[in-house]
């Protein structure tokens, strides 16, 4: 398994109540209508994971996971790779529940989107620099 751990802030202006996907973004969040974001200011892009990670995320086999932490409350977010990722957003990481592919997108047939995660957790990460912990894990079939 390939695992790799970021880090991100929460925004005032985070809703997450997007029905099909959710977005990390290194940009800062301009207003409410990005109701996909999770989490802002991240210290990595799509574009920066390791080849390695990329090479794993580009199978259709791979299965992806990503943990979202914060303050003390976490969940998780699994979908899978696909071999169509091109992986070449140097800001933005988009899971979607969806088979649809970009260069923003992270992961594909995710079990969740924004507007399925806890809102309680929701609540932690619509706090102006609240620290959110972010980890990709992948795993293939060999």
């Amino acid at each position: 398994m390939l695992k790799l751990t970021f880090y991100a802030e929460g925004d005032r202006k985070i809703t997450a109540r997007h029905p099909t996907t959710l977005e990390i973004t290194k940009e800062e969040v301009k207003s409410r209508n990005g109701d996909c974001i999770i989490a802002a200011k991240a210290n990595l892009g799509l574009s920066e994971l390791p080849e390695e990670m990329k090479r794993a995320l580009r199978r259709d086999d791979a299965d992806v996971a990503l943990w979202i932490e914060s303050e003390g409350m976490r969940e998780v977010v699994r979908g899978r790779g696909s071999a169509r990722l091109t992986l070449e957003s140097g800001s933005e990481m988009v899971v979607r529940k969806s088979g649809y592919v970009c260069g923003r997108t992270l992961m594909v047939k995710s079990d969740k989107s924004a507007s399925e995660l806890r809102r309680d957790l929701v609540e932690r990460i619509a706090r102006d620099g609240a620290r959110i912990r972010l980890t990709i894990e992948v795993e293939t079939a060999d």
